[in-house]
């Protein structure tokens, strides 16, 4: 896990930087160490500020005030150029090298050496093919780089970064895309990089993979440095509880009474051992009319994944899908709408409103769908609609014509929801439905989820904040890593309960 022989040299260090943006403080004079031979795993949930620190470190971003030195050189508000000169090289989760080019053309593209003018292909592939076989890396670099498995190009792509800047490494999730033996591969050029010496930044999600290969971690939350963590000395526990902002004896037991069903009845939509590679392990979830489905976890444990694999949008490896016991497949997202299935995404203002459309015409769009174009609603059924929800809902918007784009975060989301009660489902899917919304709004949509349970729809419920899930869910799937770890019900749906669950290592 951890290396004794990590050397003791500071080779990157952050001191009291701020960044913001129109409305919003991105970084709040947060601090930053990295040593030299050191994997720092960097860490914090939605809004954490770790990719704007990202960005401020690689001269993407212009910071607002505070240092950032590397090996005692100020780098801070340098062009993304200069900074990979001096040592600092970002390998991404998507590799963004070219997959019709080869292995060598893609490790020293723009930098390629030179005989009389031209490229010298020879001194070229012998180049990449000492610098590959020096990280235990063996494949033809004259292949094309799209001819191997994305653990591969992950791989190359690092070699492309150490190449380029020998100092620090900054891994942005790159297991992402991996299985377990391919992240096996990954982690074990990682180790051979910290033994040369050189400073390793690793954001995932995936704690467990945090705690096998990292020396220290730093937690970053709603901009702020939280701390730094020697990782043998941190529980995962604690870790959560630093991520979250809350401790474990904080119990959060939930005071609503549970919308219990009847023994033996058959659950609205079950999916058996449904996944998808690189996406969410095969797991199986029961959701039941007139109970919510909570799904609880941190980022990136798999349940945006989850949701899109139930709604048709992502297409499943293995398992298999039934609709009150009868099996069904998904070709679309319009098939699952077709079936009683609604979607109101996490990202409402890329993947939910249409800004320059209006409050009425947000409203109608899932409808339209659901019936088809050639059976129009015609401008009386959209108002009649629209009157509906915004009287129902409480959107406060001054007309059903005012583009959605002017509403309050708030009354964009119950707009959203609006266009999904329109089209009557089954079951209703919400992805992190408060966030970004205030106090009042947020308690609005807690209650509408409750009536809706009344009524006798199916809900599953999403959110990172581990209090809501609870007050709001009948039963709780517990995700950890892409993996299904735990099913909570009755008195075990509380807040320290799936804090503790999460915490736990997965077998």
């Amino acid at each position: 896990m951890n290396s004794n022989t990590m050397k003791s040299n500071t080779i990157l260090t952050v001191s009291q930087l701020s960044k913001a943006f129109p409305g919003v403080k991105a970084l709040s004079n947060v601090q930053f160490e990295l040593k030299e031979g050191e994997v720092m795993a960097l860490l914090g949930g939605n809004g954490a500020g770790k990719s704007t620190l990202i960005k401020c470190m690689t001269g993407v971003y212009t910071s607002d005030s505070g240092s950032i030195e590397l090996a005692g050189e100020s780098i801070r508000n340098l062009s993304t150029d200069s900074i990979q000169e001096k040592g600092i090289s970002t390998v991404h989760q998507e590799v963004n090298l070219i997959p019709t080019l080869t292995v060598a053309e893609n490790i020293f593209l723009g930098r390629q050496p030179l005989r009389f003018g031209r490229i010298d292909w020879t001194k070229m592939n012998e180049y990449a093919q000492q610098l590959l076989s020096s990280m235990n890396i063996n494949i033809d670099v004259t292949r094309n780089l799209g001819d191997y498995a994305i653990a591969i190009q992950q791989m190359v792509s690092i070699a492309r970064g150490v190449n380029m800047s020998a100092k620090v490494l900054i891994l942005d999730e790159p297991t992402a895309s991996l299985d377990s033996q391919e992240v096996g591969q990954l982690f074990v050029l990682m180790r051979q990089l910290k033994e040369n010496g050189i400073g390793i930044i690793f954001v995932t999600h995936f704690l467990d993979q945090v705690y096998e290969i990292s020396d220290r971690i730093t937690v970053f939350r709603n901009g702020q440095f939280v701390g730094a963590y020697q990782t043998t000395e941190l529980p995962q526990i604690d870790l959560i509880g630093h991520m979250l902002g809350k401790a474990l004896s904080e119990n959060g037991k939930t005071s609503k009474e549970l919308h219990e069903i009847a023994e033996g009845s058959v659950p609205y939509l079950s999916a058996r051992n449904i996944g998808k590679k690189g996406m969410i392990s095969p797991c199986s979830v029961e959701i039941h009319s007139g109970q919510t489905l909570g799904v609880g976890g941190l980022l990136g444990a798999g349940r945006t994944e989850l949701a899109k694999l139930l709604f048709g949008i992502e297409k499943p490896d293995t398992g298999e899908i039934l609709i009150e016991g009868q099996p069904i497949k998904f070709s679309n997202a319009f098939d699952a709408i077709r079936s009683g299935l609604a979607f109101c995404p996490e990202n409402r203002k890329v993947e939910g409103i249409i800004g320059e459309l209006s409050v009425m015409e947000n409203m109608i769009l899932a409808l339209q769908v659901k019936q088809g174009w050639a059976r129009a609603l015609s401008r009386k059924q959209q108002k009649v609609i629209a009157k509906k929800y915004i009287c129902s809902l409480n959107i406060l918007t001054s007309d059903y014509d005012k583009p959605v784009k002017d509403l309050s975060g708030g009354n964009q989301q119950k707009v959203i929801l609006a266009r999904w009660f329109a089209t009557k489902p089954y079951l209703l899917i919400l992805d992190e439905p408060t966030q970004g919304v205030d106090v009042g709004a947020k308690s609005e949509i807690l209650q509408i989820i409750n009536e809706l349970c009344e009524q006798g729809m199916a809900l599953m419920v999403i959110s990172s904040e581990l209090d809501e899930v609870v007050e709001f869910s009948d039963r709780i799937t517990v995700l950890k890593d892409r993996q299904k770890i735990a099913e909570l019900t009755g008195d075990d749906i509380t807040t320290k309960k799936l804090m503790s669950t999460i915490a736990e290592e997965i077998s």
